[in-house]
């Protein structure tokens, strides 16, 4: 099932395709959301922070993670990501672990927005090139 036949587009309505960079920053966030989670876990045990304090927070940045993703269809959205990414490399302030996964994840949603942006470009271009020259493509 594509996703212009998917139920959940609603009778005679078409979902647009989903971009590169929903894909890739949706896999981002979904791995991110769950070492947060772990990380919480891990500030709460080391009594890093009171607990509440620890809990609380980072449900609520697994929270935020979880509901950008499906937002990542608006450009907005893409900053909020990079908000996300900036707090989970200040948490290295409370323990310094969280400097490298910081960085780490920080790195992947770099890459995944600059290569998904590439693709989009990629793929204007293409469908440009194609209604430019219909019969070149349709001899196949």
């Amino acid at each position: 099932m594509t996703d212009a036949q998917h139920p959940a587009a609603g009778p005679g309505r078409v979902r647009p395709p989903r971009t590169a960079i929903q894909d890739l920053g949706s896999i981002v966030l979904g791995f991110e959301l769950v070492v947060v989670f772990l990380g919480a876990l891990v500030l709460f045990g080391l009594k890093a922070l009171p607990a509440p304090v620890a809990l609380i927070g980072g449900a609520a940045c697994v929270v935020a993670m979880g509901l950008t993703i499906p937002l990542l269809k608006y450009r907005w959205a893409v900053g909020v990501g990079w908000v996300l990414q900036a707090l989970i490399v200040a948490a290295g302030f409370l323990v310094p672990a969280f400097f490298i996964v910081g960085a780490i994840f920080a790195g992947l949603w770099a890459y995944c927005m600059i290569t998904g942006a590439r693709l989009e470009r990629a793929k204007r271009v293409a469908r440009a090139n194609q209604t430019e020259h219909p019969s070149d493509h349709s001899e196949s």
